[in-house]
């Protein structure tokens, strides 16, 4: 694996996942790992334990372009529109940490809208989330 352009796009640990998960699958059918790479399948062990605990797990290309549809009308960036996948926040405080300027950007409506979309559209997981709260 070799990074061609480091900021050539934000990625949603969905994709950082599935990506990990596939290189772990190619390490299995015999792929013999080079001296430098042998700490990467560690990092890859580690990533992928911890994304197992999150959302994303839940998540499929479908339901993330479906998502991003429905955020268009909030006039989002795309690195907030990441944040809200990743992170799945269900109150108006955790919107307030991930959208910057949010009292000045949308009103109280605009957010209860934003956490419906986030709630019908992004699966969730309460296993996962009940981990990640103990963590």
């Amino acid at each position: 694996m070799e990074i061609q352009n480091s900021s050539a796009a934000l990625l949603s640990n969905y994709e950082v996942y599935s990506l990990l998960k596939e290189l772990q699958t190619g390490e299995k059918a015999g792929k013999k790992l080079r001296k430098q790479q042998k700490h990467l399948a560690t990092i890859s062990y580690e990533t992928i334990k911890y994304l197992e605990k999150t959302p994303c797990q839940q998540q499929s290309a479908e339901i993330i372009e479906q998502f991003r549809r429905k955020l268009r009308p909030f006039k989002l960036t795309k690195a907030e529109e990441l944040q809200l996948l990743n992170h799945r926040p269900t109150t108006a405080v955790e919107i307030q940490l991930h959208i910057e300027e949010s009292e000045e950007r949308l009103t109280e409506h605009e957010i209860d809208s934003l956490l419906s979309v986030i709630a019908t559209v992004l699966p969730s997981s309460d296993a996962a989330d009940e981990e990640m709260e103990q963590s």
